[in-house]
């Protein structure tokens, strides 16, 4: 599938939680169009208002999560690991011939700080069986801190991308460098097993050590 580059509008499924609204306001100020999905049209537009209100001059819209995912040029998934089948299935007709950056981590309370992988293999690779080969399904934002992501400081975090198709990892690296993220290739889908996987090991080093927003950084890395 051929990668549209023009993309001036970012859908945001479940942009109403923490890591879709810190996001989303990332992205509002490097210029993009935003729309926040939500199960209902009421909760997306509080939180279009909230940002609003902080980013004047953004350009930030809500509806419910299919007509967000038509809305835009690329979507982004940021629901919990509960919601992520049903989540896509209802909004799978809108994704047709986009990029789907998927952020779920396969969380499994209570024991959220203990890695448990689904029998896929990952969430990402589930995501791609759900939505089918019409839909390129990129995987990243796992490791980072949601409770920070509101702020517009540099966050001490980089962000892994994995995907099967070469352009579409370049075009989400492009994204989050936009939102103020080193990023880094990680190879396939399936290789997102191991950035879920990490997110339980920094809630465990989290817990561990008290006050800690515990990031990843890639050291030894020569640019070309």
């Amino acid at each position: 599938m051929e990668i549209d580059q023009n993309i001036k509008t970012i859908s945001i499924i479940g942009g109403t939680g923490a890591l879709g609204s810190g996001l989303a306001r990332r992205w509002l100020r490097a210029g993009y169009a935003v729309v926040i999905g939500s199960r209902t049209a009421g909760k997306a537009a509080d939180a279009v208002a909230a940002m609003s209100a902080d980013l004047p001059n953004a350009t930030v819209t809500g509806a419910e999560n299919l007509a967000a995912a038509e809305a835009g040029d690329i979507v982004v998934l940021t629901v919990p690991f509960a919601h992520q089948r049903p989540t896509l299935e209802s909004i799978r007709q809108g994704l047709t011939g986009k990029i789907l950056i998927d952020t779920t981590v396969p969380l499994m309370p209570p024991k959220v700080a203990r890695v448990q992988l689904p029998e896929e293999g990952c969430a990402a690779v589930r995501a791609q069986q759900i939505v089918g080969p019409e839909v390129i399904v990129v995987s990243a934002f796992h490791n980072v801190a949601a409770d920070l992501m509101a702020s517009d400081k540099e966050m001490a975090c980089d962000v892994l991308v994995a995907g099967d198709q070469l352009a579409a990892r370049e075009r989400v690296i492009e994204l989050a460098r936009q939102a103020g993220f080193p990023a880094f290739h990680a190879g396939p889908l399936v290789n997102s097993a191991a950035m879920e996987a990490l997110t339980s090991v920094l809630i465990f080093i989290n817990r561990r050590y008290s006050g800690s927003h515990t990031g990843i950084r890639m050291t030894g890395i020569s640019e070309a």
